[in-house]
């Protein structure tokens, strides 16, 4: 007998057809049992997995009878019984819940050694056992639920990974389009849209994808996207824009190196050539220039400039013995 909880709860014969199986209470009593193959399975938890909050009367008897319904349904053999207890004479292999469980492992494996259409193959046969909500018909099993549709979303994920990695992005951004707008918040997912995008030539859309992303995870988490998305984020400004041009270089002054002790500057200084040209002026003519300005205005950059291409070689030696100053000075004016 094969068991299907992956969906409404359903038996098939060796042979593949139905078994007929009735009202809800025996569909919830197959359930509970299949979740637990070729496992002993208590009375108590039973009644409480099948009734709910609201156990019969004499709950031991009503077991008893929907056992025997379901014995019927499915043949004496299906089912042993010890004090206290029943088993779904069952294998693992026999419930699709498990096989669903076998195929993802199977799945991830393949992928994780870069067999892409393989991984896709059999990731596609494992969602393809879902028909409907996991344990549908148990809802006292809520968290054996949440874990099946969890694992669910992982397949998903991972079946889409082995599509984009067999070169099938074109048709997956439709899709992934849609998972996103369900699933907001999962990461996972927005970097396999990014990355759909990227490779069908679209780093324009990722970009546009990664800040509606990372507009959301702001206004509704107070977040930032991780450290892959961000990473995947500077690839794609990479790819887009094309790296920064580095700064023309400015030759260095054939003068003689100063004596003052100002070090050359490692960066490129633009303009001002007519400033720098009237302070080598009043160099000329005088022994120390006052560079005045608000502070912030470049004035100790300036003054190095011009001190740095300034040929120091015809400046009129002093004769006081004070030093010329080459530095900005502002303020004490009177």
């Amino acid at each position: 007998m094969k068991y299907r909880i992956l969906g409404a709860t359903e038996a098939h014969a060796p042979d593949g057809t139905p078994v007929p199986l009735g009202g809800a209470r025996l569909r919830s009593l197959l359930a509970a049992l299949a979740l637990r193959p070729g496992r002993e399975v208590a009375a108590g938890a039973l009644v409480d997995e099948v009734w709910g909050g609201e156990p019969p009367r004499d709950a031991a008897a009503a077991l008893q009878a929907l056992v025997g319904r379901l014995r019927k349904a499915l043949g004496h053999e299906a089912l042993a019984s010890r004090p206290g207890g029943y088993r779904l004479v069952a294998e693992r292999g026999d419930v699709d819940l498990y096989r669903f469980e076998d195929l993802l492992g199977e799945g991830t494996a393949a992928l994780d050694a870069h067999s892409y259409t393989k991984a896709a193959e059999v990731l596609r046969s494992a969602l393809g056992l879902w028909r409907g909500p996991a344990l549908a018909d148990l809802p006292e099993a809520a968290a054996e639920a949440r874990h099946a549709e969890d694992l669910r979303h992982t397949a998903v994920r991972r079946r889409v990974e082995a599509d984009l990695g067999a070169g099938c992005a074109a048709a997956l951004v439709p899709e992934l389009r849609g998972l996103t707008a369900a699933h907001p918040y999962d990461e996972r997912l927005h970097g396999l849209l990014l990355r759909a995008l990227r490779a069908d030539g679209r780093p324009a859309d990722a970009l546009a994808a990664y800040e509606d992303l990372r507009r959301t995870l702001a206004e509704h988490l107070g977040t930032d996207p991780g450290h892959e998305l961000r990473a995947l984020h500077a690839e794609l400004l990479c790819e887009t824009t094309g790296p920064a041009p580095a700064p023309a270089a400015t030759p260095l002054p054939e003068s003689p190196a100063p004596t003052t002790g100002i070090r050359r500057r490692l960066t490129s200084f633009v303009g001002r050539a007519r400033e720098i040209e009237s302070i080598r002026a009043a160099l000329r003519t005088s022994r120390l220039v006052t560079l005045t300005g608000p502070g912030g205005s470049g004035k100790t950059r300036l003054a190095e400039e011009a001190a740095l291409g300034y040929p120091y070689g015809n400046m009129p030696a002093p004769t006081t013995g004070i030093r010329r100053r080459l530095t900005s000075f502002v303020g004490r004016a009177r």
